[in-house]
């Protein structure tokens, strides 16, 4: 089934900033956390019930390089990226801009 995927600004602005951190530390390295990114993302849109569900309907997936989890949510055929974040970051702070 083909599924819609929105990612909302949030999660994107998240995405970009960890991008721009890790370009700063080592040339390239952005590049490879937006590969890890999509990589994710994709299997996402391929199996997206396959994640377990996190905080009520809200599943996530993790990044096999990077500490990071997409934290995502299912509508019919649409998935939406809500948040993007470092797993050492407090877990109340992705509940509330997940909302």
């Amino acid at each position: 089934m083909n599924h819609r995927l929105i990612i909302r600004k949030q999660a994107e602005t998240h995405i970009e900033d960890a991008y721009d951190w890790y370009e700063q530390r080592k040339k390239d390295l952005g590049s490879d956390f937006l590969q890890a990114m999509e990589e994710a993302i994709k299997t996402i849109e391929l199996n997206p019930r396959a994640f377990q569900f996190k905080y009520k309907t809200i599943r996530a997936i993790y990044t096999k390089r990077f500490p990071y989890g997409i934290f995502y949510m299912m509508d019919k055929d649409t998935i939406v990226v809500l948040a993007v974040f470092h797993l050492s970051q407090d877990p109340k702070l992705w509940k509330r801009l997940t909302k």
